[in-house]
């Protein structure tokens, strides 16, 4: 059991409270999804790895002259690292993101060009893991996972929803809170919430649609 407020909260009522936070946040945010731009896989594949440590709005401002350069697995394959850089400059970590797209477009090439649709399959291409795996899962092939990002590994600790720090470990605990078909909502509803209200240097409580549901909320 957790305690909340000092008093023992049991697995059955965590998740009860969960089921309140996701409702909530909901009706907060009734147009929250995946913001990044894409028309393939393969587009969604190199949209979320360019948006590691970046913010999506960004990503979306590079991806169509990249798209229109290189809008296959085999193009991109042959691309010249130097100009990859380039055009992937303003997203930051620029170097590493480019060796990442390029070994996974070529390991695309090896494969038929075929984006995998399982978790195994995805994670053996350079530059994924279960996070980027979790999008292309949901929103490409109707396998539903909890997308932890920044936001998500954040706010469902200060909800107290999950015990632990490590990524993986924060998807099985809300997989195990949550019914499957609120997984990805979940996430994106508290990557929405983390642009908007629950900020990571100073989360503004007071105005918060579940500060009443959150142990760590501070309304004054």
């Amino acid at each position: 059991m957790k305690t909340i407020n000092g008093n023992k909260e049991s697995k059955a009522e965590r998740s009860q409270r969960a089921g309140a936070i996701t409702a909530a946040l909901r009706a907060a945010y009734p147009e929250a999804g995946i913001q990044l731009h894409y028309r393939t896989p393969f587009e969604l594949l190199v949209a979320t790895i360019l948006a590691a440590q970046c913010t999506d709005v960004r990503v979306n401002t590079v991806t169509p002259a990249l798209f229109e350069r290189y809008p296959s697995p085999r193009l991109m394959a042959e691309a010249e690292p130097e100009e990859l850089e380039r055009m992937i400059f303003s997203t930051g970590f620029y170097r590493n993101k480019a060796r990442s797209i390029l070994g996974m477009a070529r390991a695309l090439v090896e494969q038929g060009e075929r984006v995998p649709d399982t978790m195994e399959e995805l994670l053996k291409l350079p530059g994924v893991g279960r996070k980027t795996a979790n999008v292309l899962l949901g929103h490409c092939f109707g396998q539903p996972g909890v997308v932890v990002d920044t936001h998500v590994r954040r706010i469902s600790q200060l909800l107290r929803l999950v015990d632990s720090d490590d990524p993986d470990s924060i998807e099985r605990e809300l997989e195990v809170l949550l019914p499957s078909e609120d997984w990805m909502i979940f996430s994106h509803l508290l990557a929405e919430h983390g642009r908007q209200v629950c900020v990571a240097r100073r989360p503004r409580c007071s105005e918060c649609v579940v500060s009443g549901l959150c142990p760590s909320a501070s309304v004054s």
